[in-house]
C-alpha cells in the first residue's frame, strides 16, 4: 500500500501542475521590425532587417571591440515563475550573445549571457528561465525583475570578431507553475534479464533507496520522479564491490522515449558522482551492462539540486566537500588560495602561476602539476605539512614553496626561462632528509584538470576548472589534449593515467599498477596522471627532480646536459642572472628594517614586466588581460623612474594607434581591438604619457611623431569640455565605483586637467605657437571650472573634504590622490579641504586598523595615499600606512598583493589578479617618492621626505640610479654625530627648483652638485 499512495500522489502532482501550465504567448513573431531599432558602440557597424521570417541582426566590428544589438520598447510584466524562448540561428563566428531586459530609465539592466557562444547554423530553440536571468548592473536597489520596458538581444566582441547576422524569431513567453511545496517521494523499479531484481521507494523526495540485482545480462532501474523536476546531478552509492563499472544514465519525460545523457565505462565503486547540468525530467532510468561484478547493489540514487552541477566549479566543490582535505586544491576546499605568476619578461600572454601549496599551471586556464608525498603507505598533501613561501636572493621571481614536516621536507621552486616567442616552465624538487635515518619516500607529480587561478576568479579567464579530455605517455612526455606537455627530467618509476570516473588521482595511485595504461580519454573533461618517484634519501641526505612545461612556441624536449639536477640549478640561475640585470638598474640601500621596502620595490618590476605582453602593458594575465590607458600610464611612470623608457615608448607606440577617428582614447585594447565605453579620463592619461616619456627621454623626434595623436585627444576632451554646462568632463563610469551609473567624476577631471597641461606644454616645446596658447586659454578655463565645480560641490553636501563625484560629495581619497600625483594640482587645491580630506582617511585607516571598524575588503590601490601623505609632509604616518599594507601581502614573502585583500585571509573571495601591476605601480611610485619626487610647481627634487628618521643610523640609506627628468639622482644620507650627513652625485641637469632636503622642520636648497650636505641639529 505504501509503495501505491506514492504513486497516486505522483499522479496528482502531476495533474495539478498540468492545470497550472499555460500556453506559450507570443510576444513578437517578427512579422514586422518596425519597433525595432539597431546601434552599435564607435567603430562598430549594425544594421536590422526582415529575414527567415525573422529578424536579422548585422554586425561588423571592424577590428574593435566592442557591440551591436537591436532593441525594442515592450512592456511586460513578468508572472512569478516564467520562461521566455525564442530560435536563434546565425552566419557569425563565435561571439558574446546576450539577451537583456531593461526597466523605463534604460539604467537597470537584467541580462542571460553567453560567453563565446557558437552560433548555430541551423534554428534552434533558446529557452530561458526566470533563474537564469540575472541582475546586471543600475543603481536599483530592489533586484528581482517585475517588470521590463525594453528587450534587447546583443552580441559583443568575443574570441570570433569579425561579422557576420544572427537571426532571431518568435519571441515568446511562458507562466510556470510554481514550485511545489514539497516533492513527490520518487519511486524505482527494476528489471533485467534474470529473476532476483529488487527496488524500493525513498522516502525524502530525493533520492531512490535500496536496490540489489541478481547477476547475469543487463539490469535497468527506472525512477520515476512523480512529475518533470530540474536537477544539477546525481549520486549514486554503490554497496561494496557490487558496483557497475559500465552503465548509462537516461532520461524520458514519458517512460517510453529515452535519451542517454550520461555514459560511464570505468566506474570504480564507492559513490559515483555524476555532473548532469540544467536538467529537467521526469524518468530517469540507469541501464547497468554486464561486468565484472556477481551483482549489483546500489545503497542509494541521490538527487541532486541545480547548483551541484550548474558549473564544473560548483561539481568540483561538492565532491571535494566530502573527500579527504587536501586531495583537491585550497580554492575548492573552502579556503582561498594564493598564488604568484612566474613568467618571462613580456610574455604576460604565456605566463604561469604557482600557487602557495606548490602546484605550477604553465599557461593561462590550463591544466595544474601537483605535488604529493607517500611516506610509509600515507599520503601527504598541502594540508598535512607546514607549507611556507620565499624568492631566490628575497626579490627574484623565482619562487619556492616548502613543505615541512617532521622528518623530511620539500621544497618546489619554478622559473621562466627563454623569450615571449618560446618560453619554458623550469620545476625543481627538492626532497630532504630530516632525520639520521635512511629514509623511503616516493613523490607523487599529478596532472589535474584544475587551475591554479581559483575557483572564485571570474572574469576574462575563469578560473579553477581546466578540461582534460585526453592524456597520453609516450615514454618522454605526457601530452595533455593533444597539445600541451610535461617533460620529467628524471625516468618516473610508474605512470598512472586515469579518467574522473575511475578515480581522480592521486587518490588510486597507492593501489594501481602505475604501468597499466598509456592513454586515456575522458569524454567529462576530468582526466589525471600521475608520476610517481621512489626514492631512497640518505641520512640528512637530498634528492633533486626536476620537470620542464613549455609555456610557448613549439613544444620541444629539453636538451639535458650531464646531470638533470646539475643541469636544471644551471638554468634557474641564468633565469636568476638575467632578472638581477633587469631589476636593480636602480638601487636602494636601507637598513634591515628597510629591506623589505627594497625587495618589494624590485618585485613589483618584474610584476610589471612579466604581466606585459609583447608591447602592451596590462594589469593582470587572467582576470585583467587586457590594456587600460589609465594601468599603462602610471606603469609606465614608474618604468621610466626605474630605467626602463624603452618599455614605455613602446607601449605608447603601441597604444596611440587605437584613438578612434574623433580623436577618442579607448579606456582599454585587447585582442579584439579598442573598447568603445567611454571613460574620460582616458585622453588625459595617453597625453601624460606622451609629456612624461618627453621630460625623460628628451626626445623630440618621438614628440613630435605622437604629436598628432595629442593633440586630437585635447580637441576630443574640449568637445566634451563644451558639451557640458559646467564646463567639465561629462558623466562617465570610468572610475570603478560608478559602474552602476555614470557620474561626474573628479578622477576624470582632474586627469584631464593633467592632460589640458601637458599638451600646452608639448605644442610650446615644438614650436606650435598658436596650438600651445589656445591649449592654455582651455587649460586656464578648465581650472577655473574644475574649482569653481568642486567648491560648489563641497558647498551643496555639508562636507569640508574634496568630493569624488560631483553629484554624490562622497569620500574616495584614493581616488582624490590624482589630483596630487601625477596631477601635480597641490598648490591649487583648497588647502582646508585638502588637508580635511586626509586627515578624514587617516582616522578611517586608524580605526580600521586598529579594530574599532568592522571591514570586509579592500583594495590596495589605497597605497597611492601614502604618496599623498609623503606630499603633505606626514613621514610617520605614510611608514605607518606601508607597515599596514605589508602585512596584507599574501604569502608575504612573495612581495605581492591582489586587487582585492580580505580582512579574513582564507574566506573565499574574488581578488582579481594576483600580483596586480597597477598596484604594483602604485607600490614603486610610493616606495620612490619616500626617497625623492618632483614638486611641480616649482620643479624641484624633494629628497628623504617619506624616509623613517630611525633609518638613518648607523650606515643610513642610500640611493643610487633613480631616473628623473634631469637625469639619474645618487645619493647616500646618514646619521653623523647629532646631525646628518648628505652627499649628492653630479646629475646631467640640474632641476629648476634644485635639491630640497627638510630637516627639523628646516628646508636646505642645494642649488649645485655634486654637494655634501652637513646639517648639525638635535641628535636623533
Amino acid at each position: 500500500m505504501k509503495l501505491i499512495r506514492a504513486i497516486l500522489a505522483c499522479c496528482l502532482l502531476a495533474a495539478t501542475a498540468a492545470v497550472l501550465a499555460r500556453p506559450s504567448r507570443v510576444l513578437d513573431d517578427f512579422s514586422t521590425i518596425a519597433a525595432w531599432q539597431a546601434q552599435a558602440s564607435d567603430g562598430v557597424q549594425a544594421g536590422a532587417g526582415v529575414a527567415d521570417g525573422g529578424l536579422r541582426l548585422d554586425f561588423d566590428f571592424a577590428g574593435k571591440g566592442g557591440y551591436a544589438f537591436v532593441r525594442r520598447s515592450l512592456p511586460l510584466d513578468l508572472p512569478d515563475n516564467y520562461e521566455i524562448s525564442f530560435y536563434v540561428r546565425a552566419d557569425a563566428p563565435t561571439n558574446h550573445f546576450e539577451f537583456k531586459l531593461t526597466d523605463a530609465s534604460g539604467e537597470n539592466v537584467w541580462w542571460f549571457q553567453r560567453q563565446n557562444y557558437t552560433f548555430p547554423k541551423a534554428w534552434q530553440l533558446v529557452r530561458i528561465k526566470k533563474r537564469q536571468i540575472v541582475f546586471a548592473w543600475g543603481p536599483t536597489k530592489d533586484r528581482q525583475l517585475k517588470h521590463a520596458d525594453r528587450v534587447e538581444f546583443v552580441v559583443s566582441a568575443g574570441s570570433g570578431g569579425g561579422k557576420g547576422s544572427v537571426y532571431i524569431r518568435q519571441l515568446a513567453i511562458r507562466e510556470l507553475p510554481p514550485t511545489p511545496a514539497t516533492w513527490p517521494a520518487p519511486v524505482a523499479s527494476a528489471s533485467s534479464a534474470s529473476p532476483g531484481a529488487d527496488a524500493g521507494n525513498a522516502v525524502d523526495g530525493n533520492a531512490a533507496t535500496a536496490w540489489n540485482s541478481a547477476a547475469g545480462k543487463e539490469q535497468r532501474l527506472v525512477i520515476d520522479l512523480g512529475m518533470a523536476r530540474e536537477f544539477g546531478g546525481l549520486l549514486l552509492r554503490w554497496q561494496g564491490r557490487r558496483h557497475a563499472s559500465r552503465y548509462d544514465v537516461e532520461f524520458s519525460d514519458d517512460g517510453q522515449q529515452w535519451r542517454t545523457v550520461r555514459r560511464v565505462t570505468e566506474g570504480n565503486g564507492g559513490d559515483d558522482p555524476l555532473r548532469l547540468a540544467e536538467s529537467e525530467t521526469r524518468y530517469i532510468r540507469l541501464s547497468l551492462h554486464a561486468g565484472p561484478a556477481s551483482s549489483y547493489a546500489l545503497s542509494e540514487v541521490e538527487l541532486k539540486d541545480l547548483d551541484y552541477g550548474a558549473t564544473p566549479n560548483q561539481f568540483i566543490t561538492a565532491v571535494a566537500a566530502t573527500a579527504q582535505r587536501g586531495l583537491y586544491p585550497r580554492g575548492f576546499s573552502g579556503q582561498q588560495p594564493y598564488w604568484t605568476l612566474v613568467g618571462v619578461d613580456g610574455g604576460g600572454d604565456h605566463s604561469a602561476l604557482i600557487s602557495e601549496d606548490g602546484a605550477v599551471e604553465a599557461k593561462q586556464g590550463g591544466f595544474s602539476l601537483e605535488p604529493f608525498v607517500l611516506d610509509g603507505g600515507r599520503l601527504f598533501s598541502w594540508a598535512d605539512v607546514e607549507v611556507t613561501q620565499s624568492l631566490r636572493d628575497g626579490y627574484l621571481p623565482l619562487p619556492s614553496v616548502t613543505w615541512k614536516q617532521a622528518t623530511w621536507a620539500m621544497n618546489v621552486t619554478a622559473a621562466a626561462s627563454g623569450t615571449p616567442a618560446s618560453s619554458q616552465l623550469l620545476m625543481r624538487y627538492e626532497l630532504k632528509n630530516l632525520t639520521a635515518a635512511t629514509r623511503k619516500l616516493t613523490l607523487v607529480l599529478v596532472v589535474r584538470p584544475f587551475q591554479v587561478n581559483a575557483p572564485r576568479q571570474f572574469l576574462n579567464t575563469p578560473g579553477g576548472y581546466s578540461a582534460i579530455h585526453e592524456l597520453a605517455w609516450d615514454g618522454k612526455a605526457i601530452t595533455v589534449n593533444g597539445n600541451a606537455q610535461v617533460y620529467p627530467l628524471q625516468a618516473p618509476a610508474g605512470i598512472a593515467l586515469s579518467s574522473f570516473d575511475a578515480g581522480l588521482l592521486p587518490q588510486p595511485v597507492q593501489h594501481r599498477n602505475l604501468s597499466a595504461r598509456t592513454v586515456t580519454d575522458d569524454s567529462n573533461g576530468m582526466a589525471s596522471a600521475a608520476l610517481s618517484y621512489d626514492l631512497t634519501l640518505p641520512p640528512h641526505g637530498a634528492v633533486v627532480l626536476g620537470a620542464v612545461l613549455p609555456m610557448a612556441g613549439q613544444a620541444v624536449a629539453p636538451a639535458v646536459q650531464g646531470g638533470a639536477a646539475g643541469w636544471l640549478a644551471a638554468e634557474q640561475e641564468k633565469v636568476a642572472a638575467e632578472w638581477r640585470g633587469k631589476l636593480n638598474r636602480v638601487t636602494l640601500k636601507v637598513p634591515a628594517a628597510g629591506q623589505h621596502m627594497s625587495d618589494t620595490l624590485r618585485s613589483s618590476l618584474a610584476h610589471i614586466l612579466m604581466t606585459r605582453e609583447g608591447a602592451a602593458l596590462q594589469p593582470g594575465t587572467r582576470s585583467y588581460r587586457r590594456s587600460w590607458i589609465r594601468d599603462g600610464a602610471m606603469m609606465s611612470e614608474a618604468l621610466l623612474r626605474l630605467g626602463q623608457a624603452d618599455i614605455a615608448a613602446n607601449y605608447l607606440r603601441w597604444y596611440a594607434p587605437y584613438q578612434f577617428d574623433n580623436g577618442k582614447i579607448p579606456c582599454c585594447v585587447d585582442l579584439r581591438g579598442a573598447d568603445p565605453v567611454p571613460e574620460n579620463d582616458s585622453q588625459g592619461e595617453l597625453i601624460f604619457l606622451a609629456a612624461e616619456l618627453y621630460r625623460y627621454t628628451q626626445d623630440k623626434a618621438a614628440l613630435a611623431a605622437v604629436w598628432p595623436r595629442v593633440k586630437a585627444a585635447a580637441g576630443y576632451m574640449e568637445t566634451l569640455r563644451k558639451s557640458e554646462s559646467g564646463g567639465l568632463m561629462p558623466a562617465s563610469i570610468s572610475h570603478e565605483g560608478y559602474s552602476e551609473k555614470p557620474m561626474h567624476s573628479y578622477w576624470d577631471d582632474f586627469w584631464a586637467m593633467r592632460g589640458y597641461k601637458d599638451a600646452a606644454d608639448m605644442a610650446a616645446i615644438l614650436g606650435h605657437e598658436a596650438e600651445a596658447r589656445s591649449l592654455a586659454a582651455a587649460r586656464d578655463q578648465f581650472r577655473h571650472d574644475l574649482y569653481a565645480s568642486l567648491e560648489t560641490s563641497m558647498r551643496r553636501h555639508g562636507i569640508h573634504y574634496l568630493p569624488g563625484a560631483e553629484e554624490l560629495g562622497d569620500f574616495d581619497p584614493t581616488s582624490s590622490t590624482i589630483a596630487l600625483t601625477p596631477g601635480g594640482e597641490q598648490r591649487h587645491l583648497p588647502p582646508a579641504a585638502l588637508n580635511a580630506t586626509y586627515e578624514k582617511y587617516w582616522d578611517f585607516f586608524r580605526t580600521r586598523r586598529d579594530g574599532g571598524r568592522a571591514w570586509d575588503d579592500y583594495t590596495p590601490y589605497e597605497l597611492r595615499n601614502v604618496s599623498a601623505f609623503i606630499r603633505l609632509g606626514w613621514r610617520e604616518r605614510a611608514t605607518e600606512l606601508l607597515d599596514y599594507f605589508y602585512a596584507d601581502q599574501r604569502p608575504r614573502a612573495w612581495n605581492q598583493w591582489a586587487e582585492v585583500v580580505g580582512r579574513d585571509a582564507r574566506q573565499p573571495r574574488f581578488l582579481g589578479d594576483m600580483p596586480h601591476g597597477w598596484i604594483s605601480s602604485d607600490y614603486i611610485r610610493a616606495a620612490l617618492d619616500s626617497f625623492a619626487y618632483e614638486r611641480e610647481s616649482d620643479h624641484a627634487l624633494l629628497l628623504a621626505e617619506g624616509i623613517p628618521i630611525a633609518w638613518l643610523r648607523g650606515e643610513g640609506v642610500a640611493l643610487h640610479g633613480l631616473r628623473t627628468p634631469y637625469g639619474p639622482l645618487s645619493y647616500t644620507l646618514a646619521q653623523q654625530d647629532d646631525g646628518v650627513m648628505l652627499r649628492v652625485e653630479a646629475m646631467p641637469r640640474m632641476p629648476p627648483g634644485g635639491l630640497i632636503f627638510s630637516w627639523q622642520g628646516r628646508q636646505y636648497t642645494i642649488a649645485s652638485l655634486p654637494a655634501v650636505l652637513h646639517i648639525d641639529g638635535a641628535p636623533l
